[in-house]
């Protein structure tokens, strides 16, 4: 049964205010600098008070298209990580499956690189004006 028991509808609607405090963590990171952060439909992403915030504090929310995951660069390394740390695995508990998934974060994050030359034929890419800072 979906949701769980444990979640209650004043938890269900914490997750604005969470992300709410993602973007503040993310404004003092980078303070004086205006922030691009791109993101999805998620309603919580839409909610008025974050809005009403970011347009307040030079963050500018850019909303990817509706069936638009294949731009969102996170969806592949979500999918890179079901495939290394979780397909064809039987962990036996979460404490094993988390260590797994830990073991390739640390990996991933050791090997990582700039994403510079993502869809270089896609017609988007004409579009040269993109922003320097984007989170």
């Amino acid at each position: 049964m979906w949701p769980p028991a444990s979640c209650t509808t004043a938890s269900a609607r914490a997750s604005w205010r969470e992300f709410l405090g993602l973007l503040k963590a993310l404004r003092a990171r980078w303070p004086g600098q205006k922030l691009y952060v791109v993101l999805d439909n998620f309603s919580p992403h839409k909610h008025a008070n974050v809005l009403a915030w970011a347009a307040g504090h030079e963050v500018e929310l850019v909303f990817l298209p509706t069936y638009g995951s294949w731009l969102n660069w996170i969806e592949a390394e979500f999918a890179a990580l079901r495939y290394f740390a979780l397909n064809g695995t039987d962990h036996r508990s979460h404490d094993e499956q988390n260590a797994a998934i830990a073991a390739y974060v640390r990996w991933r994050s050791t090997h990582a690189e700039p994403k510079t030359n993502f869809a270089p034929d896609s017609p988007i890419r004409q579009w040269t004006q993109y922003p320097a800072k984007a989170a």
